[in-house]
């Protein structure tokens, strides 16, 4: 008697194990199906690529401008650490689309097009962003801040310098930009030397959007758009002040400033309308906080 129950026992453990290997089994299985290349994927990717910080860490030293970091970064390095990236993305000419797009030439391209039809996110479409050094610099921090809603888990590479030897590789595999310049900055633990110029702001775009709400009572934004109380903004950086804005009539104030819409202007712009061009026909008083004037400038980059 004692050994039939001890022979039933062993035969119910057994079908128990069995039972749950075939779910480990079925859920392996489950993982690679929605990791294929399919048309109706999950709206969620199950990635979150091993190895890699994400970003916020206690104590985290002041960052250097992306230039600086490129000029001393190691492309072998960047090459190493995008093989964690593999799982989803592909990186040779003509390679198919994966869980992720193939990023062949993608430094410099605009985001969220082409891509032989890859189905990108409406949050990644929204941003109208260009592939830039800077603009992926961000995108790898942390994807999700850049583009709340995208469909990337990656949680991003906390790295500064890692981030710098990523884009490096990226930018060796079919795009060969010519590096930015490094800028001037103050050793660590140095004093700025007097009369120095601050380091430049660093803006979020997504903070700059939100902004930039208040400004639509009289700016529209979006390319061809008509001009509202004031001109049409889309495609602004760079351009030159006072310039053709679909017919809108400038006040003689700002027709005589002269120059190009670049940050530095942008800046103090809206810092004070009025203190920049005495006579404009803007009311607005200007935005006194620096880094939301560096968000709505990276905002309005965007909008091309």
């Amino acid at each position: 008697m004692g050994l039939g129950m001890d022979d039933r026992f062993n035969t119910i453990a057994g079908w128990t194990l069995f039972g749950g290997i075939v779910a480990l089994g079925l859920s392996s299985l489950s993982a690679h199906y929605y990791g294929a290349n399919k048309p109706e994927r999950p709206e969620t990717m199950g990635y979150a690529i091993e190895g890699v910080e994400a970003e916020g860490g206690a104590g985290a030293a002041a960052v250097l401008p992306i230039a600086n970091r490129l000029a001393t970064g190691d492309v072998a390095k960047g090459e190493a650490i995008f093989a964690k990236c593999k799982a989803c993305h592909t990186i040779d000419q003509g390679a198919a689309n994966g869980i992720g797009p193939n990023l062949w030439a993608t430094v410099g391209e605009a985001a969220a097009v082409g891509k032989g039809g890859f189905a990108f996110s409406d949050a990644l479409k929204a941003k109208a962003a260009k592939w830039d050094f800077a603009t992926l610099d961000e995108w790898l921090t942390n994807p999700k801040k850049f583009a709340d809603g995208t469909k990337m888990s990656f949680a991003g590479i906390a790295n500064p310098q890692e981030r710098a030897d990523v884009i490096l590789y990226l930018n060796s595999k079919g795009s060969n930009l010519p590096l930015p310049a490094p800028e001037a900055v103050p050793a660590a633990g140095a004093a700025p030397a007097a009369g120095a110029a601050a380091a430049p702001v660093v803006g979020d775009a997504a903070a700059g959007e939100k902004i930039f709400a208040k400004c639509k009572a009289c700016h529209t934004i979006e390319a061809g758009q008509p001009n509202g109380i004031g001109p049409n903004l889309a495609g602004i950086a760079g351009e030159k002040v006072a310039g053709d804005r679909g017919g809108f009539q400038f006040s003689d104030a700002l027709k005589a400033k002269g120059g190009v819409w670049d940050d530095a202007t942008l800046d103090t712009w809206l810092t004070g309308p009025a203190k920049f061009a005495a006579g404009t026909k803007m009311t607005f008083a200007g935005l006194p906080d620096a880094k939301q004037r560096a968000d709505v400038i990276a905002y309005l980059k965007t909008k091309k």
